[in-house]
């Protein structure tokens, strides 16, 4: 019964997850200037989230599945860093000719294959956290989606921008989100054959929330100087610490 759960909140986790990709549609009128005030207090819920998922649930979790050794440290390292490559690798353009009329960048093109490493890799995370417990694998589950509603409504910008129709970057979005199904599912079969491999992946998911509010998330936010709206950037933060404290109760 147990299993037939984790494969049940799994999936539906990872499908509420994707659909978010479609989320671009409802900012079409949105200008630029009203979208990303919006964006910046989502962002900061987000980082809230992901800090909260991974001192709160994650790595305490860790500790006390793996043991509070050199090696659980060194696997919460590892995953700051995996996250630091990872990135790397979606940014690098193997292309060095400068762009011009007659050679342009596959903007779009690299851009959805970046998404679809992203969110291979966040169904890896999803469906890790569910083997390990229903709770920890909701709390990892609405940290990614607090995550993935400013980046998907990029992304979908991105696409916008590169020239694609609206309905084609909807559509491409979404394909690109799908891949963390394969991701979770990937996980819940490899882990059904290799002892204690979500247990591992747990502190590596906790350095890669770390690297990702840290590194990505909250340098986004210093743009903004000014008292009031910095002040609530800190709320937002503070609210997306408490949700995810908040969690605790239900395991």
């Amino acid at each position: 019964m147990q299993y037939a759960a984790v494969w049940l909140y799994t999936i539906a986790s990872l499908l509420l997850v994707s659909s978010i990709s479609l989320i671009g549609v409802f900012f079409l009128s949105f200008n630029e200037k009203k979208l990303k005030k919006f964006l910046i207090f989502l962002v900061s819920f987000a980082v809230g989230a992901l800090f909260g998922d991974a001192f709160i649930h994650l790595i305490p979790e860790s500790f006390e599945k793996l043991g509070s050794s050199l090696a659980t440290s060194m696997l919460i390292l590892s995953g700051i860093f995996i996250f630091f490559a990872l990135e790397k690798f979606v940014r690098w353009r193997h292309c060095h000719i400068p762009t011009s009329d007659h050679h342009t960048h596959p903007l779009a093109t690299m851009n959805l294959i970046g998404d679809a490493v992203h969110n291979l890799v966040d169904g890896m995370l999803i469906g890790a956290s569910y083997i390990v417990s229903i709770p920890l694998g909701i709390s990892t589950t609405i940290a990614i989606v607090l995550h993935e509603i400013p980046q998907e409504i990029g992304e979908f910008g991105v696409l916008l921008h590169s020239g694609m129709p609206a309905r084609k970057a909807l559509f491409l979005n979404f394909l690109s989100a799908l891949f963390a199904l394969f991701g979770g599912v990937i996980t819940l079969l490899i882990s059904s054959r290799i002892e204690n491999f979500a247990l591992y992946l747990l502190p590596i998911t906790a350095g890669g929330f770390i690297y990702i509010a840290g590194s990505d998330l909250m340098p986004e936010l210093q743009h903004e100087t000014k008292v009031s709206a910095s002040i609530y950037q800190f709320l937002s933060i503070l609210l997306g610490i408490g949700m995810l404290a908040l969690l605790t109760l239900v395991g």
